[in-house]
């Protein structure tokens, strides 16, 4: 190991210089300078065959003056610059960044009062620390791709826990910060929850170029779970504690780069832990894994071909530390029916009026309770069966809007059962599309004592999610039981509602993923007959205003299927 020793005699603050102290007697009252600043820096590995280190990129530091009480240290590894105090002015810092890169290190005496001296100097430094199986694990290896999902199915696929200082800070034990101690998310904990559920619905891909370059790119179909902290990114003040999705852009290309870990793993209580890889990713272009806490940079716990777990610091609070879990294969809540005999259907098979053997109107207007301005009819141009689709469409009409509101009343009741609806939902702003079923003993139960089960309602100013809501007298009038989840292509493609609706419980999915689940009981509305409702309105509580170039759109509907 090569030694550079670099002396540097006592340079003062301007102020003490310009009261002309000596600088072997450099004093103005309590403040004592220090002089003789010695700074010696040792590179790992470094002789005349590896001028600038082993590789590893370890580099120690000792600085000693006289008259010193503590010594600070800039690292110069630029972006972060770490910073680093000791009141021996032994120093050790692993510089990640891979080649031979030259940081300018300024090391600190520090003496009575607060006055500094200061010394730098300019080191060059290799590190070519690599880790390919973690590389090829995370891509697929070279010329291929890897896509990744949040582990949503397993407990603690997020998590928040203290950094080793912070953990000794709280009460001077080591009480866990090599896991999630303080918070860690239950299995689809963020799910079917407007605010998080984003998180549920985002992917990363990884990949690897022929020569080798890695690269990430995140898909998180137009929103991000931020963490509260992190509003001002986009503009907002979020709740303390509240965590929020909110509209992002994560388009872009970031690029890979591998360094070994800083984290000091040496005291873990836990004899089980296991050793941490002790491999970090760094992206540029502020590339972020999925929750958004600032972080760039994350150090991998465990890999294999199927499964990531990864830790990192959160940008505005460093004594936090997140965790995150990812997964190659899409999760999804497993769903499981229990009613599997098709005992009612529509395929819509045949072209003209929907079949009057399964359906009937309401017909009018008068805001239908819910200040919609719509008119229902049955006319062909706003209701028909076309090309194996049944299409409800709104139209303008002279200033007022036309629609169609279909229902099985009094031809086709259900108590109980799956229902499934394949359907492509209107795309304009102020159309409320609804997939529904109402008590049917609703004129002398009257609403919310009939109950309601909305299998699908959109949101007349919100065409990237779609919502589940029941209605009964403990939760209405108002917003009902309700949850939504983000589907961005609710408009330009098909996808299946479905209800599971069980003595015990209701169960709503999209895709035959569950969003939300409502308990039932006896003493609620949900256990008696029920029919169905198709329609969509304009305007109203949920539609919103309407965009003023409204002409039409349409609700097409592939089938509509009972399992009992």
């Amino acid at each position: 190991m090569k030694n550079l020793k670099y002396i540097i005699y006592s340079l003062m603050s301007l102020f003490v210089l310009a009261t002309g102290c000596k600088e072997d007697d450099a004093t103005f009252g309590d403040i004592i300078a220090p002089t003789n600043l010695v700074f010696t820096i040792d590179i790992v590995g470094q002789d005349i065959n590896n001028p600038f280190g082993d590789g590893s990129g370890i580099v120690n530091f000792t600085a000693t003056a006289d008259n010193a009480l503590s010594y600070n240290i800039q690292f110069g590894n630029s972006p972060q610059n770490t910073t680093a105090v000791s009141p021996t002015g032994a120093f050790t810092n692993q510089y990640t960044s891979n080649g031979v890169n030259t940081y300018t290190v300024v090391v600190s005496a520090v003496g009575t009062g607060g006055v500094t001296t200061l010394a730098s100097a300019d080191i060059e430094v290799l590190s070519d620390f690599t880790d390919p199986d973690a590389i090829l694990f995370l891509t697929g290896g070279p010329g291929a791709s890897k896509t990744w999902y949040p582990k949503l199915d397993q407990d603690g696929h997020l998590g928040v826990g203290p950094t080793l200082e912070q953990d000794l800070g709280d009460d001077g034990a080591l009480n866990g910060h090599w896991f999630p101690q303080y918070d860690s998310t239950g299995p689809f904990g963020k799910c079917g929850n407007g605010d998080s559920d984003c998180f549920c619905n985002f992917n990363l891909t990884f990949s690897q170029s022929l020569d080798e370059q890695v690269t990430f790119t995140q898909n998180n179909n137009g929103f991000t779970f931020f963490n509260w902290a992190h509003g001002a990114v986009v503009g907002q003040t979020f709740g303390e504690f509240s965590d929020t999705c909110w509209e992002f852009d994560t388009s872009g290309v970031s690029e890979v780069t591998l360094a070994p870990s800083s984290t000091d793993w040496t005291q873990v209580a836990d004899p089980n832990y296991p050793a941490p890889r002790g491999t970090v990713m760094n992206l540029t272009n502020d590339g972020f894994m999925g929750y958004y806490t600032g972080a760039s940079t994350y150090e991998i716990l465990q890999i294999d071909e199927s499964f990531l777990y990864v830790r990192f610091q959160d940008a505005i609070n460093p004594v936090l530390v997140w965790y995150q879990m990812f997964t190659t294969t899409e999760p999804g809540e497993e769903f499981s029916t229990i009613f599997n005999n098709l005992t009612w259907s529509d395929e819509f098979d045949t072209n003209g009026a929907p079949d009057s053997n399964n359906w009937t109107y309401d017909l009018g207007a008068g805001g239908w309770g819910n200040q919609e301005v719509q008119t229902y009819t049955n006319n062909a141009e706003n209701v028909i069966v076309e090309d194996g689709f049944l299409k409800i469409t709104a139209k303008e009409n002279g200033g007022g809007y036309t629609s169609a509101r279909l229902k099985s009343e009094g031809l086709f009741n259900l108590t109980y059962g799956r229902v499934e609806v394949r359907a492509k939902l209107p795309a304009s702003i102020g159309t409320w599309p609804a997939i529904w079923m109402l008590g049917a003993d609703y004129q002398t139960n009257t609403w919310p004592g009939c109950g309601e089960i909305d299998i699908m309602e959109q949101k007349g100013q919100d065409k990237n999610r779609v919502l589940a809501t029941v209605h009964h007298p403990a939760v209405s009038p108002g917003a009902g039981d309700s949850a939504d989840t983000i589907l961005t292509t609710s408009t330009t493609e098909f996808h299946n509602y479905t209800v599971e609706w069980r003595t015990g419980e209701i169960i709503f999915l999209v895709d035959d993923t569950i969003y939300h689940t409502v308990t039932n009981t006896s003493d609620l509305p949900f256990n008696s007959e029920f029919f169905l409702i198709l329609n969509i309105a304009m305007g109203g509580t949920l539609g919103g205003d309407i965009d003023p170039a409204f002409t039409e759109d349409t609700m097409e509907i592939d089938y509509v299927r009972v399992y009992q």
